[in-house]
């Protein structure tokens, strides 16, 4: 029989996104990834290489999935952006934890794939620039800080998520749904022309 390929490297980067978000870089150890899948670790080690490496992979996929599911195109209402981000963070809170372990990973060192990743900021940059040049969008932030706010009020709810239950209640989809709301005005009064 025939080994599935694709298969084999889906499974194997599901468990190392459980696996990284859980222990983080540090934490994370290539034998519990490969249990996890179900998978011979040497057979990881073939796919990934390193641990780095895996990490690496996982985090671009995590990426390229938020930016597929979430465009930024023509920005004609910035709250319906940053609700959809919400929606995202609320279906994938793994995200906000991969990034925040790649911080402490790489505080004092290049984060890799930066060019790539930088770009496709850049393009969300554009687009909320554009806004503003139609009226659209305010012109009294600049254009890269308000995207970065508006990741920060779409996606911080799932970084701390023990912080937003002592300020605003405890979640669940009532609290979930109020607090989507509370970011979609914010969002929109935050980018009124």
């Amino acid at each position: 029989m025939a080994w599935n390929t694709e298969e084999t490297r889906r499974r194997l980067k599901e468990a190392a996104v459980a696996e990284f978000a859980e222990h983080g870089l540090a934490g994370t150890r290539m034998d519990r990834v490969a249990a996890r899948a179900g998978i011979n670790k040497e057979r990881l080690y073939n796919y990934f290489g390193d641990k780095e490496r895996l990490f690496t992979t996982v985090l671009a996929d995590e990426l390229a999935k938020i930016a597929a599911a979430v465009p930024v195109g023509s920005l004609e209402d910035v709250g319906d952006y940053a609700g959809r981000c919400f929606d995202y963070h609320r279906e994938n809170p793994h995200l906000a934890r991969l990034l925040q372990w790649e911080a402490l990973a790489h505080r004092d060192r290049e984060v890799p794939d930066r060019e790539r990743r930088a770009a496709h900021y850049r393009e969300k940059v554009a687009a909320f620039a554009a806004a503003q040049s139609a009226g659209r969008v305010t012109t009294s932030v600049p254009a890269a800080d308000l995207v970065f706010l508006v990741m920060s009020l779409s996606a911080w709810w799932w970084s701390v998520p023990q912080v937003a239950d002592m300020v605003t209640g405890a979640a669940g989809p009532a609290e979930d749904d109020r607090r989507r709301a509370a970011v979609v005005e914010a969002a929109r009064r935050l980018a009124a022309p």
